[in-house]
């Protein structure tokens, strides 16, 4: 069994440095990997599992794993093993066809744009969540459920365009995108009594 290491700083990567900027000015949380698998995190010096690391993702603390030894940043491929583990268990969120679709961009002329694609969009669907979330916090759990079901179209709109990749595939998808966080406005508002 490894000694505790002392609690030292490195240099967190630049999307970890980026996020902490942009969020509260919080410190990186360093976590290190050891060779035996196991997660030290530097700031309250001990080992840490996965579940907690998805504690801090959930919490938006901003944070960065790296290998112990050589300092690489593995923080990407931690987020992804926590990912496969919600995926593994439980309710998935991507279901086969969509998993399916996503691999089909890797090599594909458009993988750089469909990163990029995601990205964009599952930040302005948090940031709209965030401000709706802000404005109504009285909302009934029962409204939430509502809510939610209607993502479940939402998300199937915006991925069904990725079975059959074409130049206009990301103008279709920001379109059926923007149609349906309308219809869902509207219903929630409706559901909420301010609009009819």
């Amino acid at each position: 069994m490894p000694v505790k290491p002392q609690a030292q700083s490195t240099k967190p990567s630049p999307s970890a440095s980026a996020s902490a900027s942009a969020a509260e000015p919080r410190s990186v949380r360093t976590i290190k990997k050891y060779p035996n698998r196991r997660l030290y995190d530097t700031q309250t010096s001990s080992y840490v599992t996965l579940a907690e690391i998805k504690k801090l993702v959930m919490a938006a603390s901003p944070m960065v794993v790296v290998d112990a030894k050589t300092g690489e940043d593995l923080t990407r491929s931690i987020l992804l093993q926590i990912i496969l583990e919600e995926e593994s268990a439980g309710v998935p969120m991507f279901s086969e066809a969509v998993l399916s679709n996503i691999i089909r961009f890797y090599g594909h002329a458009m993988q750089g744009h469909m990163g990029s694609y995601l990205e964009s969009h599952v930040q302005s669907f948090m940031d709209w969540q965030s401000k709706l979330s802000e404005s109504s916090p009285a909302l009934s759990p029962e409204v939430w459920a509502q809510f939610m079901q209607w993502q479940t179209p939402m998300m199937h709109n915006m991925f069904s365009g990725l079975a059959n990749p074409s130049q206009n595939v990301m103008t279709q998808m920001q379109e059926q995108m923007q149609k349906q966080i309308q219809k869902n406005t509207e219903q929630l508002l409706g559901v909420m009594g301010l609009k009819t």
